[in-house]
């Protein structure tokens, strides 16, 4: 039984007695693998889910099963029909805002969780609010959009203002691409990368090929592009165990990177090419230049304008 005086603060963190013995009882089974200041890390720690759609939304999961507890989730948009082939919801999710979802996975697993929604995403009036009380930034948000990649540039541009850690991915095929930007160390968004004006002026081809390096594209990936570039109304593929990728490699990112621990700025999981037999991986090998070979002239032409041959 609980004693009478259980719902009072325990001892040193805030916490009332059910809290603190429901989140040992949670996180036991860490101990060995996530060290104590790690622990202390996590528990303590607020951070800030950016996007809660493929990437942003497989961080959410793992970060609260390893012990976070106070979360501020953004994302204006809402789950549809074909977010459900990889993202975290259900059919009776379809149309519930993305936050508002993580918000409700998180109190699922520990309803003595601290979650702020915001349902409008990341903007010039959200953005302060969002990374003043943060730690550590999960970045998920979308850039299949112009509004996108402005909230997106917004976000990177307060963090290293703030000088905030920040984690980033990008799914392409079966590739998950992590990206750190420590921004108490790096002093300009994208690292210099990406500007505020490239936003405005740069195609969104050429913004993806600035923040993701050529060399970590697939193959196939390589060979979407090389076929669907001219389409205005294409949308790249995006599957389950990629997105889920990104939750297992940043939440052990940002445990690291809350304890005061260093990680890499940049992890490329191919999860193809852990499956393939040597063989067929070697022959991958050999057609990524090939891909990249054919695939150069009409990016080019792209950037150069509607005008160009």
């Amino acid at each position: 039984m609980i004693p009478e005086s259980a719902d009072r603060p325990a001892a040193g963190n805030g916490e009332s007695a059910p809290h603190s013995v429901f989140y040992e009882e949670l996180v036991t089974r860490n101990a060995g693998v996530v060290s104590a200041d790690e622990q202390a890390a996590l528990r303590n720690a607020t951070i800030l889910v950016a996007g809660c759609g493929s990437i942003g939304g497989a961080a959410v999961e793992p970060l609260t099963r390893l012990g976070a507890q106070r979360f501020l989730v953004a994302d204006p948009g809402t789950f549809e029909l074909n977010n459900l082939n990889r993202q975290n919801a259900v059919a009776a999710d379809i149309e519930q805002n993305k936050a508002a979802g993580a918000a409700e996975r998180i109190m699922s697993i520990n309803p003595h969780a601290r979650v702020t929604v915001f349902t409008e995403g990341v903007t010039a009036s959200t953005v302060q609010r969002l990374t003043a009380p943060s730690q550590i930034v999960i970045d998920g948000v979308d850039v299949t959009t112009a509004d996108g990649w402005r909230a997106k540039h917004l976000l990177h541009r307060v963090a290293a203002q703030r000088r905030l850690p920040l984690i980033t991915g990008w799914d392409m095929a079966g590739t998950q691409y992590v990206r750190c930007y420590d921004y108490r160390r790096i002093r300009e968004p994208f690292a210099g990368a990406i500007t505020a004006a490239d936003i405005e002026h740069v195609d969104t081809w050429d913004l993806l090929r600035r923040a993701v390096p050529l060399r970590r594209v697939p193959a196939e990936m390589l060979a979407e592009i090389r076929a669907n570039h001219m389409r205005t109304d294409y949308s790249f593929p995006q599957v389950a165990y990629t997105a889920t990728a990104f939750g297992v490699l940043s939440s052990h990112m940002a445990v690291r990177l809350l304890a005061g621990r260093p990680v890499r700025q940049e992890i490329s999981l191919d999860v193809h090419q852990m499956a393939r037999p040597l063989g067929e991986r070697w022959l991958t090998r050999l057609r990524w230049p090939v891909e990249l070979a054919a695939l150069v002239p009409p990016i080019v032409r792209l950037m150069r304008g509607p005008g160009a041959r």
